[in-house]
């Protein structure tokens, strides 16, 4: 669903002025990156600015492609409001579990849209797990609900090995925030998708277990 809807253009174009404004001014960035160490010294805005930053172009172009594909996705069945809803829960959401697992670590510091951009994500395949999606180097599509499943679990990966500069905490937070906030605007999908549902909680669940059990890190 490739419409690109007037909410949509805000949010892209107020991710691409502040990264901008952070690539050109050093000060700026500094000031509103997330960083666990201002954050727990009451700089809570950073939980919001944070992702609104970008460490470079790459990174922006990835984040706001990938918005731009699946938003639509969202709004269709959900409307504009509740699409604003799912995303700033699911920024808030991923900054939320970044500062639990690193709130030991004040140096500790991220920027980005993943959060909020995965929370999208999985909203959309929760709404529609048939959909296709193709990967690099990968010939065949894939059912939206694998892909989900995957990359949580990717994710849980990624956090328990801390492979690359990727704040693959962000990332499953936002997937969750997305995950549970779709829910509970739209309980009919318990109805008529549960198995769906059930599937797609799995790396949440895994990731419970995981920390509970101290086998996370």
């Amino acid at each position: 669903m490739y419409n690109l809807d007037f909410v949509t253009i805000i949010i892209i174009a107020a991710n691409v002025v502040m990264s901008l404004k952070g690539f050109d001014d050093r000060l700026f960035f500094e000031k509103y990156k997330f960083n666990v160490g201002s954050i727990k010294r009451g700089e809570q805005i950073r939980m919001f600015s944070s992702g609104f930053l970008h460490v470079d172009t790459t990174h922006l172009l990835f984040n706001m492609i990938t918005l731009y594909f699946f938003a639509g996705y969202v709004i269709g069945p959900l409307g504009t409001y509740n699409f604003l809803i799912i995303y700033f829960a699911s920024l808030i959401f991923g900054n939320l579990l970044s500062l639990y697992f690193h709130k030991d670590e004040f140096w500790y510091t991220a920027v980005g849209a993943s959060g909020a951009v995965t929370g999208v994500l999985y909203s959309a395949i929760l709404l529609d797990p048939g959909m296709s999606l193709y990967m690099f180097f990968i010939p065949i599509p894939i059912p939206g609900y694998v892909f989900g499943v995957g990359y949580l679990l990717y994710s849980i990966y990624g956090m328990k090995n801390r492979i690359g500069n990727i704040g693959h905490d962000a990332h499953f937070g936002g997937a969750v925030g997305g995950y549970a906030v779709t829910l509970i605007l739209m309980p009919s999908l318990f109805k008529t998708d549960l198995g769906h549902i059930g599937l797609l909680a799995i790396p949440i669940v895994i990731l419970y277990v995981l920390y509970k059990t101290g086998k996370l890190h």
